[in-house]
């Protein structure tokens, strides 16, 4: 069983997202209360990288964009999610919440870096990444990959869209088979789509293991950290 004591959580841009907008202030709601109540529950250290997908993503650009300002833009979709969560956290309760950038942009957010990162989790502060790697042709799973080894977390919790990795897409597969437990060389060998593969492979070299699982069972969090790995799939070393 692995010990949690500080933790990286990768939030889906969709997740800020409705029916009726790309953005929506009540979503921010949501998630904040959660993870608020998660780091009350449990007690761990949390870091979370916020994704952009709800504003802009990148490698959506038509191929005349150049796709490094189409990236840059992507960046930035990325600090306006973590603007509107880190406003949702103070709001709700969790008033020592600091919202970090790759991006230089001081008049709203401080620079990441990460003894500092550090410091803020080992002073029970709620840490927000935004701004992925701060390059272009990297994904916010690459950004999670790096800041789990730089900030020295335990595990990564990836949300995602379905309830952990599965052999075949499940939404389009109803016989698809769900792995609980998988080594990183079997995730690879049998190409299963857990992060893009310069993120996994950096996840691999740092032996940091992923919890993939359902955004919709954020609250079951501390549940999963408890070590209930039914809600999702593990991988690790």
């Amino acid at each position: 069983m692995i010990t949690v004591t500080r933790a990286i959580l990768k939030l889906s841009g969709e997740l800020f997202a409705d029916d009726q907008s790309h953005l929506s202030f009540e979503k921010y709601d949501t998630v904040a209360k959660q993870l608020i109540e998660i780091s009350k529950t449990t007690k761990i250290e949390l870091a979370v990288v916020v994704g952009g997908g709800n504003i802009f993503r990148g490698r959506e650009a038509s191929n005349y964009v150049d796709h490094a300002e189409a990236d840059s833009m992507g960046m930035l979709a990325t600090i306006i999610n973590g603007i509107g969560l880190r406003e949702a956290l103070v709001r709700n309760g969790a008033k020592d919440t600091r919202l970090m950038t790759t991006v230089n942009i001081y008049q709203f957010a401080e620079p990441y870096i990460r003894s500092k990162g550090r410091h803020h989790l080992e002073n029970s502060r709620l840490v927000i990444i935004a701004g992925g790697l701060g390059i272009p042709n990297f994904s916010t799973d690459s950004a999670v990959a790096q800041f789990a080894c730089e900030l020295k977390c335990d595990i990564i919790f990836k949300a995602s869209t379905v309830d952990g990795v599965y052999d075949s897409d499940p939404r389009q597969n109803p016989g698809a088979k769900k792995y609980q437990l998988l080594t990183f060389s079997e995730a690879l060998n049998q190409k299963l789509n857990v992060m893009d593969l310069t993120a996994f492979a950096m996840c691999e070299k740092s032996k940091i293991p992923i919890f993939v699982f359902n955004i919709n069972d954020l609250n079951h969090l501390p549940k999963i950290i408890n070590g209930d790995r039914t809600f999702g799939t593990l991988i690790e070393s």
